[in-house]
């Protein structure tokens, strides 16, 4: 039985200087000294809310289309837990399918239309119904309407008692004022959390933004300014307290430190790349985009996972949405091997090669999450890694793009939640089965037990299996 004899210091200790505020991973001096770590480390597992990560990409599936379904472009063919993931835009996931719940053919019947006038509109709403499942009021001025999402129901449980309980990640350009399509607001369009029926949370595109969001660094706008211009990491405020200490710390504990600085300042040297890069705004391939934003899409999406799992790590926020597109976005991606935009691809028109471009872009799009569940799996707290620790849940409000229709839409959820899910799961939906329904399952897993109904749904789905 291992006793940890070394320093205390308290979960919630940070290294402070100058505007900077830097909090701690997981340490054994979290532990008292003199007490069996086992016994601590349980205790303080049953006691540590799980991690979420609501990730949104737009334009449904090619799986959702009657050719897609045949091919299992989507989904794997067989439920239960002897799938196979191969034929599927799902098979980058296969390293993780031990943490993989797949929930196929939902629908999202509150992004249709219900009147005349919101007919055509799907892409303009279908955002903002993903984690309310609620139908968003049409308007084109500031009396925006929708429902509270399931991310900010869990934040406002959970996320208090972390110094931000929430944030709002996304990857294409946002906050566009005014109406922005068939009647309604681009707010519907620009995030995907609504922390109140008429309260839409801005969303963070730029990871300097968010890194600094999570540093503290730099006091005030012009301190971070002469910071980066003098092109100073946010340690560079912090080494004398390091120093200290690393000298109170076992070794185990002093490595764990050395890898967790080494990965900010990795993260803080790639913006710092990247904001030179993009000094000459005329060879960008995102004219009008921060700085501190790349321009290739899969660079981004890493970036801002990489910054997820430090916040995860310090336990400086438990919850973020992460919207990977915006929808009608036209940007091509280069590495999926397809040329055409995003959009255009998925029109296809029914055409079957088409079909099966979208679903290479289905893949590409879902090929990027190993990346961030590894980075999960390889930290560990306790008797158990961050993504046995995490919720992740990945989808879409809308099924077959070519139609614009929000039925069979792709959803899947990764991690054990807290012992909440098993994972090796597909399960198959009754048709018109409410995606709401899942979303209510997830709710209860969550720890949010009195939540009776969510958005449309009829009762929760099970995801045990």
């Amino acid at each position: 039985m291992t006793i940890v004899t070394g320093r205390h210091l308290r979960r919630r200790t940070f290294l402070r200087g100058l505007g900077t505020a830097v909090a701690l991973p997981f340490l054994d001096a979290f532990v008292p000294a003199g007490r069996p770590w086992r016994q601590v480390a349980a205790a303080q597992s049953l006691n540590d809310p799980t991690r979420l990560v609501c990730i949104e990409n737009v334009h449904g599936a090619a799986g959702s289309t009657a050719y897609g379904a045949s091919r299992n472009l989507w989904s794997p063919a067989a439920t239960g837990r002897t799938f196979d993931l191969t034929p599927s835009a799902l098979s980058p996931l296969e390293p993780f399918r031990s943490a993989l719940t797949i929930v196929s053919d939902t629908d999202v019947r509150p992004a249709e239309a219900i009147t005349p006038p919101e007919i055509g509109g799907d892409h303009f709403r279908s955002s903002a119904t993903f984690l309310t499942q609620s139908h968003p009021k049409q308007t084109e001025s500031s009396d925006v309407k929708a429902g509270v999402s399931l991310d900010q129901l869990y934040a406002q449980r959970f996320g208090q008692n972390t110094p931000i309980p929430s944030m709002q990640l996304c990857i294409e350009n946002v906050d566009q004022a005014g109406g922005c399509a068939y009647g309604y607001s681009c707010v519907y369009t620009d995030t995907i959390s609504w922390a109140a029926p008429a309260a839409p949370l801005p969303m963070i595109r730029d990871p300097r933004m968010a890194f600094d969001q999570l540093f503290g660094a730099g006091g005030t706008q012009q301190e971070r300014a002469t910071r980066r211009q003098e092109q100073r990491s946010v340690l560079d405020f912090i080494l004398e307290e390091v120093g200290t200490l690393k000298n109170s710390l076992d070794p185990v504990d002093r490595s764990r430190i050395d890898r967790y600085l080494n990965d900010i300042r990795e993260v803080e040297r790639r913006i710092q790349r990247i904001e030179a890069r993009n000094l000459d705004p005329t060879a960008r391939e995102l004219p009008g985009a921060p700085a501190g934003v790349p321009d290739s899409f899969s660079e981004h999406v890493k970036l801002m996972f990489d910054l997820q799992v430090l916040a995860f790590e310090t336990d400086m926020t438990r919850v973020f949405s992460f919207k990977l597109s915006r929808d009608a976005t036209g940007r091509v991606y280069p590495e999926s091997g397809v040329n055409r935009g995003f959009h255009p691809a998925s029109h296809h028109g029914g055409r079957e090669q088409n079909i099966e471009d979208f679903a290479r872009l289905n893949r590409y799009h879902v090929g990027l999450l190993p990346y961030f569940l590894q980075k999960l799996r390889d930290l560990q707290e306790g008797d158990a890694n961050l993504l046995e620790k995490s919720m992740i849940i990945y989808g879409s409000p809308m099924g077959d793009p070519n139609v614009h229709n929000h039925k069979r839409c792709p959803l899947f959820v990764v991690g054990g939640a807290n012992g909440q899910l098993s994972g090796n799961l597909h399960l198959r939906a009754k048709p018109g089965t409410p995606m709401a329904n899942v979303m209510l399952d997830l709710l209860h897993r969550l720890g949010l037990d009195e939540v009776e109904q969510f958005g449309d749904s009829t009762r929760a789905f099970s995801l045990s299996g």
